[in-house]
C-alpha cells in the first residue's frame, strides 16, 4: 500500500478494488493524486458496488479523474458536467453521482451552469479543484488567480479581480459549502464523506498544487511552520480557535476580530461555529487571509453551510407521479401531434 507521501509525490497507485486499467497520467508532484488516494479511500470504506457510482467531469486536469477510477463515468464538455449529472439524477436518483471539475472548468465558461446546479439542489457532489490556474492549457490566468498574477496570458500581471469560489456559491444558495486542501488527506477524507452523507448539491472547494505552472500558491496554509498561524478548521458547536489554541476569533457586531487567548482573552467570547447558520456562514466564506500577511485573518476549512432543503429531482419525479395520477401514462405520438392539428391543401 502506497503511503500519503508518495500519493502526493505522484507515485501512487490506485487501491485495485476501484482502481481503473488507465495509467495515471498528471504531473509528477500534482495535487491531484492525493485526492485521488482520499476519494478511493473513502470508497472502499463504504462498499458500494461500482456499477452505482458514476463521475462526470468537464475539461481540464482534474477532469481526468473519471479515466482512474473503475466505476461508471464521463469526461464530457467544457464547463458543461452540471447539465449532464442533472439529467443523470432525474432519470436514476439512486446512483451516487459525484461531478470533478476545475476552477477554469466551472468558474469560467462553466459558471452559469454550476450557479443553477447549485440554485437547483441537484444531489450530487462536486468537487471543485481550485489551484488558481489553467493548468493543462499550460498556465494561463484563471478566475480564481489573484489580482497581479504573472502567467503565461498575463505577463506583466492580471488586472482582474478573481472569483471567491465559496462566496459565489454561497450567493447561489449552495446546501453544502466546505473546503478542505490535498495536502491534508485526513481532513479531506472527512469532508469528504460528509458531503456525500448530505442530500442535495454539496460542494467542497479543495486547495489543489499545480507544481508546474503555479507551484506554492497555498503553501502557507499547507506548509507545518506556517499552517497554525494562517489556517483555521471549523467545527459544528465549537469555537473558532487556532495557533495550535492560542488564538481565537470573535465577533464585534458582525465583524471578525482576532483575539489572543493565551494574553488573557476569554474562550467565552469566542464565535461558536453554526454550520446552519446561513448569515454568519456569509461572513465565514469571506474571512479570507491575503496569503498569510502578518495580522490577517486565518484562512478557514471544514464544513462552513449546511441546509436541508427538497432536492429538484425529488421534487420533479413528484411532479411527473401527479400528472401520471392525474392523466394517466402519457402518449409520445400524442404528445407530438397536439390536440390540434390540420391539413394544407
Amino acid at each position: 500500500m502506497t503511503t500519503a507521501t508518495e500519493v502526493v509525490q505522484g507515485n501512487a497507485t490506485p487501491h485495485p478494488g476501484y482502481a481503473s486499467d488507465q495509467e495515471v497520467r498528471w504531473c509528477p508532484g500534482c495535487g491531484d493524486y492525493s485526492i485521488l488516494k482520499q476519494m478511493e479511500t473513502v470508497l472502499k470504506e463504504q462498499g458500494k458496488a461500482k456499477e452505482d457510482i458514476v463521475f462526470i467531469s468537464g475539461i481540464g486536469c482534474s477532469s481526468r479523474f473519471p479515466y482512474y477510477l473503475d466505476t461508471y463515468g464521463m469526461h464530457s464538455i467544457h464547463g458543461r458536467a452540471p447539465a449532464i449529472v442533472s439529467g443523470l439524477r432525474v432519470i436514476r436518483p439512486e446512483l451516487s453521482v459525484w461531478m470533478i471539475t476545475g476552477d477554469g472548468d466551472s468558474l469560467s465558461i462553466g459558471g452559469n451552469h454550476l450557479i443553477h446546479l447549485l440554485r437547483r439542489n441537484v444531489d450530487v457532489n462536486v468537487l471543485l479543484f481550485n489551484n488558481e490556474i489553467y493548468g493543462l492549457t499550460k498556465g494561463q490566468y484563471s478566475p480564481t488567480s489573484p489580482e497581479g498574477s504573472v502567467t503565461r496570458s498575463t505577463p506583466m500581471g492580471s488586472v482582474d479581480h478573481p472569483f471567491n469560489p465559496l462566496a459565489l456559491c454561497k450567493g447561489a444558495d449552495g446546501s453544502f459549502l466546505a473546503r478542505a486542501m490535498d495536502r491534508d488527506p485526513k481532513h479531506l477524507r472527512e469532508i469528504l464523506v460528509r458531503a456525500d452523507a448530505h442530500r442535495g448539491t454539496s460542494l467542497v472547494e479543495i486547495y489543489q498544487n499545480c507544481n508546474v505552472f503555479n507551484d506554492g500558491a497555498f503553501e502557507v496554509f499547507t506548509e507545518k511552520a506556517n499552517k497554525p498561524q494562517h489556517t483555521l478548521f471549523v467545527e459544528h458547536g465549537k469555537p473558532l480557535v487556532f495557533a495550535n489554541g492560542t488564538k481565537g476569533i470573535k465577533l464585534d457586531g458582525m465583524t471578525p476580530v482576532i483575539v489572543d487567548l493565551a494574553e488573557g482573552a476569554s474562550m467565552d467570547d469566542l464565535w461558536i461555529h453554526d454550520e446552519r447558520d446561513g448569515f454568519k456562514a456569509s461572513i465565514l466564506v469571506r474571512l479570507f487571509d491575503d496569503q498569510g500577511h502578518e495580522g490577517a485573518m486565518p484562512r478557514p476549512f471544514g464544513v462552513f453551510f449546511v441546509s436541508d432543503r427538497p432536492t429538484m429531482e425529488t421534487k420533479l419525479n413528484a411532479q411527473v407521479a401527479l400528472a401520471k395520477e392525474k392523466k394517466g401514462v402519457g402518449n409520445l405520438d400524442d404528445l407530438l401531434s397536439g390536440g390540434r392539428t390540420w391539413t394544407i391543401g
